[in-house]
Order: C-alpha cells, then sequence, then structure tokens
C-alpha cells in the first residue's frame, strides 16, 4: 500500500502527463493559439503551470530555481507566464516544463511532508506551509490547468481524453455527439433567457 506521500507524488505527475499530452501533435502555431477572450492557449498553460512548480517547490522551500524566469520579475509584462514569446518554442517549453518538475521532484524526494515553507506571496495568515500543504496546492493547480487543456484542445481539433487511452467517455460517433449536444441546447432554450 503506498503512502500518502506516493499518493500525492502519483496525482501530481498524472496532472502533469495529462497537461503535456494535450500538446502531443499540435502545430507550433495551435499550441500557442489563444482559444479565449483572456488569451488562454495550451503553450502558455504549460508555461505557467512549470513556473509555479519551481516556484512553490523551489523558493517555498528554500531551494531557489536552477534557471531565470524573468516572466515573475517586478516589471514583467502582465500575464507573461501565460504564452510563450517568439523564442520560446514548443519544444523550450516542454524542456521548461519538465526541468520544473524534476526540481520539484528533487524537493519532494529531499523533504518530509511536514517540511516547514513559507509561500511569500500568499497573506501572513496563510504563508506558513508544509510540504503536504504545497502538493495538495499543486495537484489542484495542475489538474485545473489540465482541464482548461481539455476544453482547448477539444476547441481545436477535437482531441478529447485524460490520455490517449482513455477518454473518460462514452464512445459514440460524431453523429450521436451531435445530437446530444443539440439536445442539451433544445433543454437551455427550454429554460429561458
Amino acid at each position: 500500500m503506498p503512502d500518502e506521500k506516493d499518493t500525492l507524488t502519483r496525482y501530481l505527475r498524472a496532472g502533469r502527463e495529462a497537461l503535456l499530452w494535450k500538446l502531443d501533435g499540435l502545430s507550433e502555431r495551435d499550441a500557442r493559439w489563444p482559444l479565449t477572450p483572456t488569451g488562454t492557449n495550451l503553450l502558455g498553460l504549460v508555461k505557467h503551470v512549470g513556473s509555479m512548480e519551481y516556484d512553490y517547490f523551489g523558493l517555498v522551500f528554500g531551494r531557489p530555481k536552477p534557471e531565470p524566469m524573468p516572466w515573475l520579475e517586478d516589471g514583467a509584462e502582465d500575464n507573461a507566464d501565460l504564452w510563450a514569446t517568439a523564442e520560446q518554442s514548443r519544444e523550450w517549453v516542454v524542456d521548461f516544463y519538465g526541468r520544473a518538475c524534476a526540481h520539484a521532484d528533487a524537493t519532494i524526494e529531499a523533504l518530509d511532508l511536514d517540511a516547514p515553507g513559507s509561500v511569500p506571496w500568499w497573506s501572513p495568515d496563510r504563508k506558513d506551509v508544509t510540504l503536504h500543504t504545497i502538493l495538495v496546492h499543486m495537484i489542484a493547480e495542475t489538474q485545473r490547468h489540465a482541464g482548461h487543456a481539455d476544453i482547448l484542445r477539444e476547441t481545436l481539433d477535437g482531441r478529447i481524453g485524460m490520455r490517449e487511452t482513455n477518454t473518460n467517455l462514452p464512445d459514440h460517433d460524431a453523429q450521436w455527439w451531435a445530437a446530444y449536444v443539440q439536445k442539451l441546447k433544445d433543454i437551455a432554450e427550454q429554460a429561458g433567457p
């Protein structure tokens, strides 16, 4: 039976894999394409979550990141962690994410769940944390953005699922799904404005 740290780490890794899988097979353009009115895009989500991995498992526990992240510095452009610059290729962002996860994994391996840390950007009444708290926080953060990525990817090209081998949806053809969506639209219309 796995211990609590192993269980938390397994859920964090599952979220990481789901997030990265959403980039598989996409062109540079599609990986960067903003699909919401606020510019949310797949590559930006991966860059953001990598940045959070570095800060939450690094800075919070006195284990600074080994590379600069100018997009998080004071004076950086707003939301600069949520999109890739022209110089930051898809490959660069995926490698950055891998380095951030490796740095996080080293922290997780080195520390006990009750190891203390401090989140300087959280309010004074919440900033003192443990590794356990940060693991739970990053599972939630990663899974939240993996959910965003699910919707973005489906919008881009219709690819769905938790991972390649598990769509987590009923296996129906396009005609069934079109009828299903129409049924939901009809119900929404009947509900009124």
